[in-house]
């Protein structure tokens, strides 16, 4: 059933938790309570945001606490705690269930449940609306996509203009970290107003760990791998992107994984459509890695290959529903996914390229532009 048929209750700060800034559309640093009753929304909010949520807030109506809690102290002629209001809110409004999402606080459900109110959580997608991006929010994410590509086009330009020195990369003079690039990355996205955390460039056998962010000098010859997933300040709306490039020459083992792993997105393109199940297309990739001799497994004690999922939903979080993995599900037009295959080997370092699509009733449509170029 949809949470939006449901009686809902949500605490938390929309800052940090997707699902209430969805459904408010109300930014705030710290908790308040979302209602949703019968079909209408209400916010129970303390005197330093109610006036703010009652012109920037798309609920049907904003309640001060402070007025809750005048009447609950005339009523019961004692000072009442946050839950007490939000108690006496749900008992005027008579509702005794209620749905919450899962990362709902237990230090609220525990006694809201001893005060007899029935208590039900849902996993994500909590809304599930939120899957099915609007036309809207499919321009945000295209709008954070512009400027990432945009920072990731000042790295590229400054690892081209780099020297090659006893195998390492020289800028100016001076030696070309993953730090300096990051730093390049990260001001271009705050100059354009986006917020960047955990901005990835891996080189050599750092990128052979997919979350590895990058430290140190920056080599010729060897995988650099650019991950960049900013979000964009005003929307809210995250992009997602990644390229790998070498610096110099490439080594044949490394052109070879490049290829495939084209290969591998190119599959995922063509089978992504309305009603594909996303776990088919993650084997495909797999299986075409394998034909063409790149296997997954232990490789001297530590994984390799192919082993992580093929893609995830984007939107107001960076991982989202549906995934692209062995798990699947069934993909909707709609949906925006990532499509980010990848092979990883300790003797030649780690690919991956990543571009955001969005779902269609007959495909899909990329919504990244950057090329794909290995040697720079």
């Amino acid at each position: 059933m949809k949470a939006r048929n449901q009686n809902i209750l949500m605490i938390a700060s929309s800052e940090t938790d997707a699902n209430l800034y969805y459904a408010t559309r109300f930014l705030a640093p710290d908790k308040f309570a979302f209602l949703q009753i019968r079909g209408k929304k209400y916010l129970l909010m303390s005197d330093v945001e109610v006036d703010r949520a009652r012109t920037q807030a798309c609920v049907h109506q904003i309640v001060s606490l402070s007025s809750l809690r005048t009447a609950y102290k005339r009523k019961y002629k004692k000072k009442p705690n946050f839950l007490d209001l939000v108690e006496a809110f749900l008992k005027q409004k008579r509702v005794k269930s209620l749905s919450v999402p899962a990362n709902f606080p237990v230090q609220y459900a525990d006694p809201l449940r001893k005060r007899g109110f029935q208590i039900a959580f849902k996993r994500d997608p909590f809304f599930e609306d939120r899957t099915i991006k609007t036309n809207p929010e499919i321009r945000a994410i295209q709008k954070a996509l512009r400027a990432t590509e945009a920072a990731f086009a000042q790295a590229i330009r400054a690892i081209r203009r780099s020297t090659i020195k006893k195998g390492r990369l020289y800028l100016d003079g001076q030696l070309l970290t993953s730090e300096v690039v990051k730093k390049i990355i990260n001001v271009k996205l705050m100059e354009d107003g986006l917020v960047a955390q955990h901005t990835i460039v891996s080189c050599a056998k750092d990128t052979v760990d997919p979350h590895n962010e990058g430290s140190g000098p920056l080599y010729a010859h060897k995988p650099i791998i650019m991950d960049i997933f900013p979000r964009d300040s005003q929307s809210r709306y995250f992009a997602d992107f990644t390229r790998t490039v070498v610096r110099g020459r490439a080594s044949t083992k490394v052109k070879k994984m490049y290829a495939a792993v084209q290969e591998g997105q190119e599959i995922a393109f063509r089978m992504i459509r309305h009603g594909t199940d996303a776990a088919k297309i993650h084997t495909a990739i797999q299986k075409h890695f394998e034909k063409l001799g790149f296997k997954t497994g232990l490789i001297r004690g530590r994984i390799q290959g192919f082993f992580h999922g093929t893609g995830h939903g984007l939107g107001l979080d960076i991982h989202e529903p549906p995934r692209i993995s062995p798990k699947g599900g069934i993909l909707k037009s709609g949906n925006i996914v990532t499509v980010e295959p990848a092979l990883y080997y300790e003797d030649a370092g780690g690919v991956r390229l990543e571009d955001v699509v969005v779902v269609t009733k007959t495909g899909c449509k990329n919504l990244t532009r950057a090329p794909k170029v290995l040697e720079i």
